[in-house]
């Protein structure tokens, strides 16, 4: 049953459409959770940042943890504070599993509903491709309250795409949610939401002038960022940054899946054209929100730093192919779906999470080995770590020393609260954390000189070629923290 195609609105369709589909949508949401739980810990670089400060921000209110304290914080702070209200009754460990989860169903969801609302029908068909946006880069770099924004401003953007009058205005009930969670969410939001307001109500002959007036909008944004803030030009080359380079993960491998992604998006178009079955008036509004994505790629810069107390927008390029990908499945989603779509899609899946499946399990291994590490030293010490990434690989793994600390030491180069910008804050002198993000980085690089005042102090170093074994060591006033470190290609 073509549900949305029939109904002008996806808030009619959604009680129906969960009624006909009640044992499918749970299936879908259970294969898609699968990732989550088939290791011990969930690989996402920032994740142990998150999940090690949730820790901090309990101590703090028991009054454990002197010099450390708790911020007011009103955006990216959605996921930290459901992480935490998690907490409290199943523990962080069990707390993590659900906090991510929810935000996996709600990026997957949002895109499918957003993709529903550009085709005018479910599609199921695309669901493998649309998995593999879900597991991508930005939820590896474990940018959750970026990734639950987005996934929110997708919903908001397929309500406002379908719906007329006052239904609009759950749209702009999830604008909030989706500011508390992170500000470049609720920008899409707005902006998008704009955008095919104007184009809906503009008539046909005015969308191109649309479209030319919304990229000259990103070339004045551009000149505005760059001659006033101090802006930074983003990731080359662009056309490497196509919404595919989000399958771009642990490994050259992961390049030849990009491209063979690449490859069904243009085979499925073409072939969708040929057939005769292609209606630019399904497509127009797709491409266009594609193109612009792709504009702001280029346009805008890779960081942007802001005046106190604004926070340093940092990685955008990297991000938006997050945004590129989900209207990149709008475009697919257009298309007269066909058997040998799912076909193509589904080998795709296999082969993306058995590679994500072992490359996340040697990583499970190093966690599990610095747990016995620091396991082994007594209780409440200071530990650094620097644990550089394999070549080629585009996901840190640092901070799988900051998650395997939690209730046995204290992660001393955890960056949150020295960057003044996250919920949790040092007071210089405390005997916790380092109270400088410059030096907090500097342990990362291995490239910390010691304190007489930081003693004592352990490091947790890569001991062998490959970097997968890992020792430690106490560390001496002066000398720099990763001297033991092995990094041929360092």
């Amino acid at each position: 049953m073509d549900e949305i195609a029939r109904e002008r609105s996806p808030l009619l369709v959604v009680p129906r459409f969960v009624g006909e589909h009640w044992l499918r949508i749970p299936g879908v949401s259970a294969l898609l959770l699968l990732p989550c739980f088939w290791h011990h810990e969930i690989v996402s670089s920032d994740l142990g940042s998150h999940v090690y400060n949730a820790w901090l921000v309990e101590l703090i209110r028991r009054g454990e943890a002197p010099g450390l304290w708790i911020a007011a914080q009103h955006t990216n702070v959605l996921f930290d504070l459901l992480l935490s209200a998690l907490a409290t009754p199943l523990g962080l460990h069990v707390a993590e599993k659900v906090a991510v989860s929810v935000a996996v169903l709600v990026f997957f969801w949002g895109i499918f509903a957003l993709v529903s609302a550009a085709a005018r029908r479910p599609p199921w068909f695309l669901i493998p491709v649309i998995a593999l946006v879900t597991y991508g880069w930005t939820f590896h770099l474990g940018f959750f309250n970026y990734y639950l924004s987005l996934g929110l401003s997708f919903f908001g953007i397929a309500i406002v795409w379908r719906s007329k009058g006052w239904q609009r205005l759950v749209a702009a009930a999830i604008a909030p949610m989706a500011l508390v969670a992170h500000p470049l969410g609720f920008i899409l939001l707005v902006a998008a939401a704009a955008y095919i307001w104007i184009h809906e109500n503009t008539p046909r002959t005015g969308h191109r002038i649309l479209f030319v007036a919304a990229i000259g909008a990103l070339g004045l944004l551009h000149f505005l960022l760059f001659r006033h803030y101090h802006a930074s030009v983003g990731a080359k080359p662009f056309y490497a940054f196509n919404g595919a380079d989000q399958l771009v993960l642990f490994g050259e491998r992961y390049r030849y899946l990009a491209r063979a992604l690449l490859a069904f998006l243009a085979i499925s178009l073409a072939a969708d054209a040929l057939q005769h079955r292609a209606s630019w008036r399904n497509y127009a509004l797709p491409v266009e929100l594609y193109v612009l994505t792709m504009a702001a790629v280029v346009l805008l810069p890779g960081a942007v730093g802001f005046r106190p107390p604004m926070a340093t927008a940092a990685l955008l390029t990297e991000r938006l192919t997050s945004v590129a990908a989900a209207f990149g499945c709008c475009l697919l989603g257009a298309m007269r779906p066909s058997r040998w779509h799912l076909a193509a899609s589904l080998a795709l899946a296999a082969v993306f999470f058995t590679f994500l499946y072992q490359d996340t399990a040697t990583v499970n291994r190093m966690e599990s080995q610095i747990g016995q590490l620091v396991g082994a030293l007594p209780p409440n010490q200071r530990v650094l770590a620097t644990i550089l990434s394999p070549p080629g690989s585009r996901v840190p793994i640092q901070h799988i020393m900051d998650r395997a600390c939690i209730g046995h030491c204290f992660s001393y180069g955890n960056y949150e609260p020295g960057a003044a910008l996250f919920r949790v804050r040092a007071l210089p002198r405390n005997p916790y954390v380092l109270d400088s993000y410059a030096r907090a980085i500097d342990t990362e690089q291995g490239v910390y000189v010691v304190q007489p005042e930081d003693l004592p102090l352990y490091q947790v170093y890569q001991c062998n070629e490959d970097g997968t074994w890992l020792c430690i060591t106490s560390l001496r006033a002066g000398e720099q923290n990763d001297l033991l470190g092995v990094h041929p290609d360092k």
